[in-house]
């Protein structure tokens, strides 16, 4: 256990690493990247896993290196300040799937398996109802699987638990859908494929998807404040009527209004972490986390329109960067859950919360 000075001292270490790695404000490679597979840069993956930041959650007895949600939700502010395309949180969502060389070689760069866990668009639980697994050989279909043409291969949820699916084997076929933010989804169709079988924990899997949701919530919180930043800097220097129009009450107000989103979100996205490192009982936990993501999903939309709204008519342009904002918003709200699915979540734990 670290202490609360040792854990500040790490967070701010954290967010130094991944900001000099990653600065806020160079948005080029992220803009060369949109709209082509794989939507990310490979070596720059790698370079991300010798950091250590595909382990920073794992125990260190796995490789990893024993810190807390507060830690990872930290980095991955600062991923999402500066747009990351690299899909990180899938990638620890499958890290925390896998075991021996399987998960060294995840940790480490040297392969990609992301998760292949749903089968309709509106779940949030894994579902392997439709995926069959007979004779190591899988057939069914998955969706809603982020930057997959990067994968070397998926964990898919199936009947009998998970199995790991190789990339190029017969009988697997990708298809990839462009979302907002110039990246894409990709569906997944397995017909009699080749398939290992893995050892699955229900209670861990469930974990890891929390760990995902919050994951999400926090670079979306990053995302949102550097857009709202850039968007004070803009208030400050735009001049209309002889003075910069950040001094108009009615923009100072809406101002305001986005502020306090963002506080709002930070104060639920630290709770649900401590609630997490700190061992909370599951329906507590789960209720923490569903109501970070609920605020995640809906603040981060809210705070990147009016970004884009109170940059007047070049905020609506490609070329003015806090538009990108808005698109990762757009694309990654409801991954890992949207605000509708994740409030009747909170509402089914809080009589559980009552009863305890």
């Amino acid at each position: 256990m670290y202490s609360s000075e040792e854990r500040l001292e790490n967070i701010r270490m954290i967010r130094d690493s991944a900001s000099a790695f990653a600065p806020a404000g160079e948005l080029a490679r992220v803009r060369g990247l949109r709209y082509q597979a794989p939507g990310f840069d490979k070596a720059v993956w790698r370079e991300m896993a010798g950091n250590g930041w595909l382990g920073l959650p794992l125990a260190e007895a796995q490789g990893g290196a024993g810190l807390g949600m507060a830690e990872y939700c930290a980095l991955l502010e600062v991923l999402g300040a500066a747009l990351v395309p690299e899909p990180f949180v899938p990638a620890v969502l499958a890290a925390r799937l896998l075991n021996g060389e399987l998960l060294a070689a995840q940790l480490t760069g040297e392969r990609l398996l992301l998760p292949a866990l749903q089968e309709q668009y509106d779940s949030l639980e894994p579902q392997a109802g439709a995926t069959r697994l007979v004779d190591g050989k899988v057939s069914g279909s998955k969706v809603c699987l982020p930057m997959a043409a990067g994968a070397d291969g998926f964990l898919v949820s199936t009947d009998r638990g998970l199995a790991l699916v190789e990339v190029g084997a017969p009988g697997v076929t990708l298809y990839l859908a462009q979302t907002q933010d110039g990246g894409h989804l990709g569906s997944l169709l397995l017909e009699q494929a080749p398939a290992e079988l893995l050892p699955l924990d229900a209670e861990a899997l469930a974990d890891a998807l929390d760990e995902a949701a919050l994951g999400t919530a926090a670079y979306l919180l990053g995302a949102a404040e550097q857009a709202f930043a850039l968007t004070l800097d803009y208030l400050r220097t735009r001049k209309q009527f002889g003075q910069a129009i950040g001094n108009f009450q009615a923009l100072q107000h809406r101002a305001v209004d986005l502020k306090l989103q963002l506080a709002l979100w930070r104060a639920s996205l630290e709770a649900a972490a401590a609630a997490c490192d700190a061992g909370a009982p599951v329906a507590q936990r789960r209720a923490a986390v569903s109501r970070a993501k609920a605020r995640a999903a809906d603040a981060a939309l809210l705070v990147t329109r009016q970004a884009v709204q109170l940059h007047g008519a070049i905020g609506y342009t490609d070329e003015c960067d806090v538009g990108l904002f808005l698109r990762k918003a757009m694309s990654l709200a409801n991954l890992y859950g949207s605000s509708a699915q994740h409030r009747r979540r909170y509402d089914a734990c809080m009589p559980r919360l009552g009863d305890a």
